[in-house]
């Protein structure tokens, strides 16, 4: 498999790009990689790249969205938090990404057992990491519970992935709110902007369209 060209790039459409994630993360599930060379990838985009997707993702360790997608050098923009929100900087990131070097589609990436989310669902205070999570506490606050007097902190792992999902749909509303590029792109149908979250015990991103 081959690097993107900007011919590639710019043959690929939003659904395209989904369905290039998916046949990836497929891939992935199965312990098939795409045969591709990386060090000639390097190569090849040494003088330009063309990704066709920005992915926003936590920084946790076991979710590199360039190994659970099975792609390679200059196929997508990575941006990792802890928690995947966006702030200022990282929208400024993915309207780089999508308006001036041609992504097609981005995506919010949460996923289970988010270590960030349990810190906000228990209120924890660490240094800079306490500012941070007040960022995820919206989604804390706005999951219901579906059993009175159910635990609403880390103990509770079915609240914590229900945070974790509601906190991808809060991200991608604030994308589209705070970014008028962005929102404009989606509206126009240049890009599409979409969920997903990550099961840390299958390998399986499951989108939310």
């Amino acid at each position: 498999m081959k690097a993107q060209t900007k011919e590639t790039q710019t043959a690929m459409t939003p659904e395209k790009s989904l369905s290039c994630l998916k046949e990836g993360n497929k891939r992935f599930q199965e312990n098939l990689k795409a045969n591709r060379n990386l060090l000639e990838q390097v190569k090849d985009t040494s003088t330009g790249q063309y990704p066709f997707a920005t992915i926003l993702s936590c920084i946790d360790s076991r979710v590199s969205s360039e190994l659970i997608f099975d792609q390679g050098i200059g196929d997508v923009f990575s941006a990792r938090i802890a928690g995947n929100f966006v702030n200022d900087d990282i929208l400024g990131s993915m309207e780089f990404a999508c308006k001036l070097a041609g992504t097609k589609l981005v995506v919010v990436l949460g996923h289970t057992a988010c270590g960030a989310v349990k810190g906000a669902c228990d209120d924890a205070k660490l240094g800079k990491l306490t500012g941070m999570l007040e960022k995820i506490k919206p989604a804390v606050n706005a999951v219901v519970l579906p059993k009175e007097g159910s635990l609403r902190n880390s103990s509770n792992m079915e609240f914590v992935n229900n945070v974790a999902t509601m906190n991808v749909q809060l991200t991608i509303d604030k994308i589209l709110e705070d970014s008028e590029v962005l929102a404009e792109m989606q509206e126009n149908g240049e890009i599409k902007i979409v969920g997903g979250m990550y099961d840390i015990h299958t390998g399986a991103v499951t989108f939310f369209e």
